[in-house]
């Protein structure tokens, strides 16, 4: 038997609901089944966390490096020892500060082959903030770190597939971010993560526009006539489906998406917003086109019901169990594309 998938798990925020959603995740023995966790954290704040949420029973086994891990239980590597001042529900510096020291580490792991993936728990991108994370998120943050050229901000769940050109930039630079290149860039990553992170062979890609209508025929823009157009023909001339640009406002609201194994929405809120009202207790936020695998759940710190027992863990659980199936779909293509003679069935893993 090969050895259980080992994923990193950076606590986020330590004032937010990460330790919570990840303790509830974990309680559930049946994970060890399929999967070998690592906390990166301290063993001190997830005690805090413990108390609050009544589970005396719960405990980690603490190790220096993941080969140590324990493949039957949850394991914690500590990455400080000081005590630190929790306050859930708080903005604070420290909460930022820890948070970005677990998710150095994790990555570090991740990038140096010591786990397989990594799931994040959320963090304040503006506590965060320091002289080594610079960045708008975790996504362009891994994309650094990873040294990889792009990559596509990937919202999965079990009615909807939603990618965007422009991530974590603000409105009055969304129009300047989108070019032709940029569009043919994410349905490229978004064409090859479909075939082999979700093995859609032959991926069908709606494209939204950029303004309202979809332009209306140059009325209302012309970034459609000039800009997304000729970059949905580029594409299609290279051998991806794409199709559109379709106005935003009704594709979603008669059900158009399902029509299709994936969206490419032009900018954050255009894509995010139907995706967290159609997909929120279920949806992941998965990094497409990088060589590590990086899930996370759908929402952000939470701090408004942090440490009072109201957090769900299932969309961190759907990300758990993407980033595994993800793992297993990957290392099957490789072992496909590398073997062509050899038949395999193809496996039907969960999303």
């Amino acid at each position: 038997m090969s050895e259980k998938i080992k994923i990193g798990i950076s606590i986020g925020d330590i004032n937010g609901i990460g330790l919570e959603i990840i303790l509830k995740t974990l309680s559930d023995h049946t994970i060890y089944d399929y999967c070998t966790p690592i906390v990166y954290g301290t063993t001190k704040v997830a005690s805090f966390y413990r108390k609050a949420l009544s589970m005396g029973d719960f405990s980690f086994n603490v190790i220096s490096r993941p080969d140590q891990a324990n493949g039957k239980r949850p394991n914690m590597i500590n990455c400080w020892d000081e005590d630190v001042k929790i306050e859930p529900g708080s903005a604070s510096p420290t909460g930022g500060k820890y948070a970005f020291i677990s998710l150095e580490r994790a990555v570090s792991d991740l990038l140096e082959g010591n786990t397989d993936a990594l799931v994040t728990a959320p963090i304040n991108k503006h506590t965060i903030q320091n002289d080594s994370f610079n960045f708008a998120g975790h996504t362009e943050y891994i994309q650094h770190r990873a040294q990889a050229k792009d990559s596509l901000m990937f919202l999965v769940g079990e009615d909807l597939r939603v990618g965007v050109v422009t991530g974590h930039v603000p409105v009055s630079q969304i129009a300047s971010g989108i070019t032709k290149e940029s569009i043919i860039s994410k349905l490229e990553l978004m064409k090859e993560s479909l075939k082999n992170d979700f093995w859609v062979q032959k991926p069908k890609i709606a494209v939204l526009g950029l303004n309202p209508h979809a332009g209306d025929n140059g009325l209302i823009g012309t970034e459609e006539k000039d800009i997304i157009i000729p970059a949905i023909e580029a594409a299609n001339e290279s051998g991806i489906f794409a199709f559109g640009p379709y106005a935003a406002d009704g594709f979603f609201a008669n059900g158009s998406h399902m029509k299709f194994d994936a969206v490419l929405a032009m900018y954050h809120d255009q894509g995010l917003i139907p995706f967290k009202y159609i997909d929120f207790h279920t949806g992941v936020n998965f990094t497409a086109g990088l060589p590590v695998v990086r899930t996370s759940p759908d929402h952000g710190t939470g701090y408004d019901i942090a440490g009072k027992n109201l957090a769900s863990e299932s969309s961190f659980r759907e990300a758990l169990f993407m980033a595994m199936n993800i793992v297993k779909r990957r290392r099957e293509m490789a072992e496909l594309t590398s073997n062509p003679l050899k038949i395999t069935k193809l496996s039907k893993d969960r999303d």
